[in-house]
C-alpha cells in the first residue's frame, strides 16, 4: 500500500500542509514539529510521488558534511578539508557545490534529522565525520538511512567512523585503538605504574578503542588497572579539569594521566597544575589527536597525531567521485606517537 502525504500527517498529528513545509523547506516550522513530521516521514518509508518522485532520483549540487561540534578544532579541521575538496572538474556549474555543514551537537536524533533532510534534497554526497554512538537501535537506524541515500545515488563517506555492514558508505576510520595502545606504551616505557585516564563520553567508539587500546598495553605490561583510574566525561577542557581533579582525590600517587584528546589534555594540566603539581616532573600528561595548539602548550603536549585534514580532504575527493574507493570499501588510517616535553620518567625514577 502506498504511504500518502496525509498518512504521514496523521502520524506526525499535523496537517498535509505543514508535512509538505516541512519537505519542501519554503516555509518556517516549529523544530518540534519538524523532528515529528521527519520521524514519521521515517517510521512511514515515505517517498515522493508522481513527478516528484522522477527528481528524487537525481541529485543535487548539495553536499552534507555532518560534525558533532563544529566549534570542536577536530571537526572544524575535517569540515574545512572536505569542503576543500568538493569543487571537482566536470560537475554541473564549473563543478561547483554547495557544502552544507551539519551541526549534530552529539545527538542521535539530530543526526537521523540531517540525515532525512539530505536525503530529501537529493544530496550528491554526504560525509559523516568523527565516532559514532554505541546504541543498536541507533545503529540500525543510521545503516537504514545510509543505504536509502546510497539507492538513491547519494555518495556517502565515513570518515573516522567505523565502518557500517551493507550500507553503501565507503568507511575511512581510525586507528584510535592503536594509537591509545602505543600512547601507554610509551608512558609504560618510561617507568609510569599508576597512570590515570580521562575518558570520552562512553556511548562513543572513539572513547571505546583509546580506552581499549589503553587497556591492551597495560594487560600486555602486566600492569593491573584499577577502575578507580578511569573517568568519563565530554570531550572538553572542563571535563579534563574536572576528571583530573576527581582522579587526584582517589589516587594521589599518580605519575601520568592520559586524556581522551588534546583539549582534555588542557584541562587535565589546569588541574595538575592548581594542585601544586608540575608537569611532567610531577604527573605526565598525554593526549590524543594532535590538534593544532598542541605543539605550543607549556609544556608541548605529547600526543598521537591522526592525520585529520589528509584524511578528511580524501573522503571529500571519494565523495565527489575524484578518487577511487578503497578495496573493499573501507580503509584503516593509522596515526603517529608525537612525544613532547609534557611526558617524562615519574618521579622517584
Amino acid at each position: 500500500m502506498t504511504v500518502t502525504l496525509a498518512d504521514v500527517a496523521a502520524r506526525a498529528q499535523v496537517s498535509p500542509a505543514t508535512v509538505s513545509r516541512v519537505l519542501n523547506g519554503n516555509y518556517p516550522v516549529a523544530a518540534a514539529t519538524r523532528e515529528r513530521v521527519l520521524k514519521a516521514v521515517d517510521e512511514l518509508d515515505y517517498v515522493l510521488n508522481g513527478p516528484a518522485s522522477a527528481l528524487a532520483a537525481a541529485t543535487s549540487d548539495l553536499v552534507g558534511v555532518l560534525v558533532n561540534d563544529i566549534a570542536d578544532p577536530f571537526f572544524g579541521i575535517m569540515a574545512s578539508a572536505v569542503q576543500s575538496e568538493i569543487v571537482g572538474p566536470g560537475g554541473r556549474a564549473g563543478g561547483e557545490r554547495l557544502a552544507v555543514v551539519c551541526n549534530t551537537g552529539g545527538s542521535p536524533e539530530r543526526e537521523l534529522t540531517y540525515l532525512t533532510l539530505l536525503q530529501r534534497q537529493r544530496a550528491a554526497a554526504v560525509v559523516l565525520t568523527g565516532g559514532a554512538i554505541e546504541d543498536a537501535a541507533h545503529v540500525a537506524a543510521v545503516a537504514s538511512k545510509l543505504r536509502r541515500l546510497a539507492e538513491a545515488g547519494t555518495r556517502v563517506v565515513l570518515c573516522g567512523r567505523p565502518p557500517v555492514p551493507d550500507a553503501g558508505a565507503v568507511a575511512l576510520t581510525f586507528d584510535n585503538r592503536g594509537g591509545g595502545r602505543e600512547l601507554t606504551e610509551h608512558l609504560l616505557g618510561l617507568g609510569h605504574r599508576r597512570i590515570g585516564y580521562v575518558a570520552g563520553p562512553e556511548e562513543r567508539t572513539t572513547t571505546r578503542d583509546r580506552l581499549e587500546g589503553h587497556r591492551e598495553a597495560l594487560a600486555a605490561a602486566g600492569v593491573e588497572e584499577s577502575p578507580g583510574l578511569v573517568v568519563h566525561g565530554s570531550y572538553d577542557r572542563a571535563a579534563g579539569y574536572a576528571a583530573t581533579r576527581e582522579l587526584l582525590g582517589r589516587d594521589s600517587s599518580l605519575t601520568a594521566v592520559v586524556a581522551a584528546n588534546d583539549t582534555v589534555a588542557l584541562g587535565a594540566c589546569a588541574a595538575l597544575r592548581e594542585a601544586g603539581l608540575r608537569i611532567p616532573e610531577d604527573v605526565s600528561v598525554a593526549g590524543f589527536d594532535d590538534l593544532p595548539f598542541s605543539v605550543d602548550a607549556v609544556p608541548a603536549l605529547t600526543t598521537v597525531r591522526l592525520p585529520l585534514a589528509e584524511a578528511a580532504a580524501r573522503a571529500g575527493r571519494i565523495a565527489m567521485g575524484r578518487e577511487a574507493a578503497p578495496v573493499g570499501g573501507v580503509d584503516v588510517v593509522g596515526g603517529e606517537l608525537m612525544v613532547r616535553g609534557s611526558t617524562g620518567v615519574p618521579r622517584g625514577v
